[in-house]
């Protein structure tokens, strides 16, 4: 028999050569699927598969670019992770190589792209010579784009390199986005966590025990319509006979809004102990506030000082809803007198006004989540259900009102949401 080529000899090359490569093959998925599978850190799993797919197809340079197609544009870029075995620049997916892989999710082998008739009028970079660019797909969503740029010693990328990217590229889409998944799900607990905290520190902001007052009763409550609040309510001793009652609402909600309410109280303590009147105390506070804030940032303030040994209220009203003393035969007197919100001006001149107490005088301060709450027929509570309400509610001790006018105002909302905090004081003189 003659030494040489035959066909039986090179059908046996070929196959040996196809065998070779898959075990290769393998061996690169299992290494492949051996590392991701150890962490759960993006950052770590997707430089890891940029690595080996480096290595698997001899080219210098990788990328993933996670996307997101819920995004207002069609596909916006949340992560990207580069690796460069080169000192040329960094190549990423451009806009038209991303649009295409969004509308074809299939494989792109781009060899020549200075004549690829798919990307006709694209500018490249000089030295970008040639791009392998697979799908990352979880049921049949695009999640994320792997791409390898520059084959090693100027050769053209190949079909079966392709082949080979497109499976270590299905294979990892599902731990990337796990690992993504993960990483927002411990986010969401920190988040959670630090809420809790702020939360519970906003609390402990707010009183929890009333002093109290010879000849008089007093309340409060406030409810958060999320985990923290911009409602804040304050009683604060002066002296023997004289005690600041003070309610304000924070403009925003969450987070912001907890923040400047406790700028609001540190700012109204302070003043309490420096004022002599509420004027003083508004003008001052009003002033440091707007020093401290946003311009779009304010809060409505009700401030007032009860003299408990002249029975006497002396009060300012800083664009709050206009409080309620109801007498004990029904009368209601409401109390406006004052002027614009704090924080918006740096200066203004507050209006105050003296009310005397009589026994059996209510005096009913709220947020306007109470008054603004709303059914399914888009139908507020209002002042004046709020009324009628305290008149029936008159006779009870302040705790009980304020438990009242909550449950009636949560009825009256029924399975619509809290949109608003809700916060109440109230202050009765005895008979």
């Amino acid at each position: 028999m003659e030494s040489g080529s035959s066909p039986e000899l090179n059908t046996l090359q070929e196959e040996n050569i196809r065998l070779r490569r898959a075990v290769e093959e393998l061996s690169i998925l299992n290494d492949l699927a051996r590392v991701i599978g150890g962490t759960m850190n993006s950052q770590e799993i997707m430089q890891t598969i940029i690595h080996r797919s480096l290595r698997a197809v001899h080219a210098e340079q990788g990328v993933i670019t996670l996307v997101d197609s819920s995004a207002d544009r069609a596909m916006k870029t949340l992560v990207r992770s580069m690796v460069s075995s080169s000192d040329h620049s960094k190549f990423h997916l451009t806009e038209s190589m991303l649009g295409w892989m969004h509308l074809n999710k299939k494989p792109l082998m781009v060899n020549d792209p200075a004549t690829d008739e798919r990307f006709r009028g694209i500018t490249w970079d000089a030295s970008f010579r040639n791009a392998l660019s697979v799908p990352m797909t979880v049921k049949s969503t695009l999640i994320g784009v792997l791409t390898v740029y520059n084959k090693k010693e100027g050769k053209a990328f190949t079909d079966d390199e392709q082949r080979l990217l497109a499976i270590i590229a299905t294979q990892s889409a599902q731990v990337v986005e796990n690992a993504r998944l993960y990483e927002k799900e411990k986010e969401l607990v920190y988040i959670q966590e630090e809420l809790r905290l702020a939360a519970q520190i906003q609390s402990e902001l707010l009183p929890t025990t009333f002093p109290k007052i010879k000849g008089y009763q007093l309340s409060g409550k406030s409810i958060a319509a999320q985990s923290v609040g911009g409602d804040y309510f304050d009683f604060i001793q002066m002296n023997e006979n004289k005690l600041a009652v003070c309610l304000g609402d924070v403009s925003g909600k969450g987070l912001p809004a907890a923040m400047l309410m406790a700028n609001l109280q540190a700012t109204l303590r302070g003043q309490t102990l420096l004022a002599n009147s509420p004027k003083q105390c508004i003008e001052r506070s009003n002033k440091l506030l707007h020093q401290s804030t946003g311009d779009e940032k304010y809060a409505t303030l009700f401030y007032g000082i009860l003299d408990t040994a002249t029975h006497q209220f002396s009060y300012t009203n800083a664009g709050h809803n206009p409080p309620l003393i109801i007498s004990k035969d029904g009368s209601i007197r409401l109390l406006r007198k004052g002027g614009i919100v704090v924080a918006m001006m740096e200066t203004f001149p507050y209006d105050e006004e003296t009310v005397s107490f009589l026994p059996g005088d209510t005096l009913i301060i709220y947020s306007d989540g109470i008054s603004e709450a709303m059914n399914d027929k888009e139908e507020e509570f209002g002042e004046e259900r709020l009324e009628a309400l305290l008149k029936k509610t008159l006779h009870r001790p302040p705790d009980e009102m304020i438990t009242s006018i909550i449950n009636e105002v949560n009825k009256h909302a029924g399975n619509m949401p809290q949109m608003d905090d809700m916060t109440l004081v109230v202050l009765k003189m005895m008979e």
